[in-house]
């Protein structure tokens, strides 16, 4: 239900991902609860803010688009490839990411954050002790460690959220 005394954000990543318009069902149901709206992007916000303890936003961004990548999410890929081009991120590693070509990359820290969070995405059990382990082998501290799964976990909802709407508008048109 909306509720007049939530302040819905200017920028909404997952309303740019998913171009909705008013005249919409699917635009009426996610607004139905405003304060589910604005979590999600304050969650987003917060999770690419620049104090974050261990973990760059550039390696964050790029976790982002590696995640869009194995979960099939296109549109929401180029909202952190447009970030990370704002951040002025080395284009040749963005492209690997995008690509998928995670072995080409230089740095083995960045490497094991893809590769733990491709194992969180597509084979959560692999997401034990050892992968941890991992990390903190390539100098991941606790709080990074904590930052790195809480961000997989928020992309994994974020990227949930962006196929349902993009199916349910798409269920819209085609009724």
């Amino acid at each position: 239900m909306t509720n007049p005394s939530i302040v819905l954000p200017a920028i909404d990543v997952v309303d740019d991902t998913v171009p909705l318009s008013p005249n919409q069902a699917t635009w009426a149901l996610r607004r139905q609860r405003d304060k589910v709206v604005a979590a999600t992007q304050s969650s987003h916000d917060a999770m690419f803010s620049h104090a974050v303890e261990g973990l760059s936003r550039t390696e964050r961004l790029l976790v982002a688009l590696h995640a869009c990548r194995v979960s099939k999410a296109p549109n929401l890929a180029a909202h952190y490839r447009e970030e990370l081009a704002a951040e002025n991120a080395d284009a040749a590693v963005a492209d690997a990411v995008e690509r998928g070509d995670i072995a080409s990359l230089a740095d083995a820290r960045l490497r094991a954050m893809l590769a733990f969070a491709g194992k969180l995405i597509e084979r959560p059990i692999e997401g034990d002790r050892a992968a941890i382990e991992a990390l903190a082998a390539h100098g991941l501290s606790t709080p990074a460690l904590v930052a790195l799964s809480q961000l997989i976990a928020f992309l994994s909802y974020q990227i949930r959220v962006v196929a349902g709407l993009k199916a349910l508008a798409a269920a819209e048109v085609s009724a």
